[in-house]
């Protein structure tokens, strides 16, 4: 191999693995250490449109004034999505009556198979504060462009019996609607618990100087 492809190899390969480094410093920081520094620059969110798990349309503008915990998935999902909406329950419930102030959403990327109805009966099944939302295609393709979530049918599915791959963070939202920072796949309920518990006893200082 002649000394200029080796150098353009080897290049690609540093490349990449720095990437990967960045995203794996990244993950890492957001599970271990509590209300992590996020750029402020960083578009993630906005208005969305949807369809709650009692059937009735929402807004974003329906949950200002909480945190939001946010998480995509569906309710077919065989192991990430139950695993990390335990993670929600679990933190929510050692936060006691603090938890008033957190609204978790599970928002479906699978609007063909799971309807309000079908959601309904999924959420019930880890806590009664989840919310369960789905749209049409159109809505929650806006919504996962808007969070910068992927998600797209599993190569080879079954046209009924499909499976989905989607991204898997946990994302929090501020209660004026602003990003805040992702919990990646796997942060043990402990480490959620602690993060908003930290801010939620902020919150009235900084209520308190109007921020």
């Amino acid at each position: 191999m002649k000394p200029s492809a080796i150098r353009l190899v080897l290049g690609t390969i540093l490349a990449l693995a720095a990437a990967g480094a960045i995203v794996s410093w990244q993950a890492t920081r957001v599970a271990d250490a509590p209300l992590p520094v996020v750029n402020p620059n960083l578009q993630i969110g906005g208005a969305f449109t949807l369809t709650d798990h009692h059937g009735k349309t929402v807004s974003d503008a329906d949950y200002r004034g909480r945190y939001l915990l946010i998480f995509f998935g569906y309710t077919f999902c065989p192991d990430v999505c139950p695993t990390e909406l335990q993670t929600v329950a679990v933190a929510l419930d050692s936060l006691g009556e603090a938890a008033r102030q957190v609204q978790p959403l599970f928002i479906s990327v699978d609007p063909q198979r799971d309807t309000p109805s079908h959601l309904a009966t999924f959420v019930s099944q880890f806590h009664p504060q989840i919310v369960g939302l789905t749209g049409t295609p159109e809505q929650i393709a806006a919504v996962a462009r808007a969070y910068r979530a992927y998600y797209a049918k599993a190569p080879g599915s079954d046209p009924e019996h499909y499976l989905m791959d989607h991204s898997a963070f946990l994302y929090l939202m501020a209660p004026d609607g602003r990003f805040l920072t992702v919990f990646r796949n796997g942060t043990p309920p402990e480490t959620l618990a602690a993060d908003l518990r930290q801010r939620l006893a902020a919150q009235p200082a900084a209520t308190a100087r109007g921020g």
